[in-house]
This record gives structure tokens, C-alpha cells and sequence, in this order.
């Protein structure tokens, strides 16, 4: 009787207790042994916008979800990604990686951006100007969160054209990368940061 009950349960221990702990160990090792890139720990992430997608099928609807996401480290690097998944949460991080992937380094003058641009994409058309300290971020929604996370304080931006989160985002990408670099420029010229500024 001793004999015959130690077999099952060494069985047991054999196919159920160490193999979903083994194999949980090992999924688990996988995912800690992934070191992040360089930078990455410090970017925060903002959804600017989620979009139900129906796609009309034999059986009916099936419904996925799109994510816009806007990634940055508030000291002028930021990024955006588009994730699509059947659920929002997926969406999301499918967002936060792609958005990782398109990382670009804007440039920033005491807070805010160097002068007046413009920047258009498709049908959005957004104007960006400079704003004194203490100004804050007066834009709207998907601008906000761009503005929020490459690090500008203070910025007076305004868009002219469509409303469509996608092509607002990709506008004011648009014009924060066409903005020079004013101590780049003082470089170049040979000429004081204030005479860049004041002609």
C-alpha cells in the first residue's frame, strides 16, 4: 500500500506541479532577461486616441480597436504609433512599441519652442508659435499630448484643418521637425544667441 500510494503521487509532482512551475519559471526568465533599450525606461506614454473598427463578416460585425499613442521623455524626444488589436488594451501597447520605434529629437528653447512654424499633413494644418514662461500649453487635445511629452511648457498652437486626431498629431510632428535649432544656427553664422533672436 506504502509503494502504491508514493506512485501517484510522484506522478502528480511529475506531470502537474513541476512542469507548470518549470515552464511558468522559464516564460517568466524570458520576459526578465529582455533588457530594455537605451532610454526607454524613462519615456511616458499618452493615448491621444482609441477608434472602434467594425468589419462586417458572414456571422454579423466583428469589432477591433486602433490606438493612437504618443511616447516622450519631456526633454525633447518624442515619438507616435498606431496599434490595431481585437482588444484596447493590445491596441495600446502595440502602440507604445511602434511609437518606440519612431523616436525623433525635436528642438526645445527654454521651455518652449524657437519661433513660429507651421506644419501640414494630409488635411490637418496646425500653426505652433513660441509663448512666454508661465503661458502653458494652449492647444487642443491631440497637440496637448505632443507638446506635454517632447517637454514644451509653453506654447500657443492652433489647428486650422481637420479635426481627425491622426492627421492633427502628423501635422505637429511635421512642424516641430522643421524648427531649427537656434544655437545650431548662432554656431553656423558665427553670431551671439541674441542676434540670431533680435537680427
Amino acid at each position: 500500500m506504502a509503494e502504491f500510494n508514493n506512485n501517484p503521487r510522484g506522478g502528480g509532482n511529475d506531470r502537474g506541479g513541476n512542469d507548470r512551475r518549470g515552464g511558468g519559471n522559464d516564460r517568466g526568465g524570458n520576459r526578465d532577461q529582455q533588457a530594455p533599450r537605451a532610454g526607454e525606461s524613462d519615456l511616458k506614454e499618452k493615448v491621444v486616441a482609441i477608434n472602434r473598427v467594425a468589419k462586417v463578416v458572414k456571422g454579423g460585425r466583428r469589432f477591433s480597436f486602433s490606438a493612437i499613442v504618443v511616447v516622450g521623455d519631456g526633454n525633447g524626444t518624442v515619438g507616435y504609433g498606431l496599434g490595431k488589436a481585437n482588444e484596447v488594451t493590445d491596441a495600446i501597447a502595440k502602440g507604445i512599441d511602434d511609437a518606440k520605434k519612431n523616436l525623433v529629437k525635436v528642438p526645445l528653447y527654454k521651455h518652449t519652442v524657437p519661433h513660429v512654424m507651421e506644419g501640414k499633413y494630409s488635411g490637418g494644418f496646425v500653426l505652433v508659435q513660441p509663448a512666454a514662461a508661465g503661458t502653458g500649453v494652449i492647444a487642443g487635445g491631440a497637440m496637448r499630448a505632443v507638446f506635454e511629452s517632447a517637454g514644451i511648457k509653453d506654447v500657443l498652437a492652433k489647428s486650422k484643418g481637420s479635426s481627425n486626431p491622426h492627421n492633427v498629431v502628423k501635422a505637429t510632428f511635421d512642424a516641430l521637425l522643421k524648427m531649427r535649432d537656434p544655437m545650431q544656427i548662432a554656431q553656423q553664422r558665427g553670431i551671439t544667441l541674441a542676434q540670431v533672436f533680435n537680427g
